[in-house]
């Protein structure tokens, strides 16, 4: 008889194990989606501590551009425009 844990896992019920809130899970899906499992903390923090509409504007900048190789680095610079913007908004 398996462990009522092995079963949850093959059935995908579970999610990831590292994840003990919901914006670990974010900035884990976002190293994943970058190939930029090094800086895999930064994404951690960002997520717990920025804006998730602006992490979401930015992610979608990211995956659109085809001609991209370091995903990472383009999440960031737009990540920085789109602080920059709604600072320039608010100050207006």
């Amino acid at each position: 008889m398996e462990k009522i844990g092995k079963v949850l896992q093959k059935r995908n019920i579970v999610g990831d194990v590292r994840n003990k809130h919901e914006f670990q899970a974010y900035g884990n899906r976002l190293a994943d989606e970058f190939n930029d499992r090094k800086h895999r903390s930064l994404y951690i923090k960002l997520a717990k501590t920025e804006d998730r509409a602006l992490l979401e504007v930015a992610r979608e900048f990211v995956m659109g551009s085809e001609k991209a190789t370091t995903k990472g680095r383009l999440f960031m610079w737009k990540l920085s425009e789109l602080k920059k913007q709604r600072l320039n908004k608010k100050s207006e």
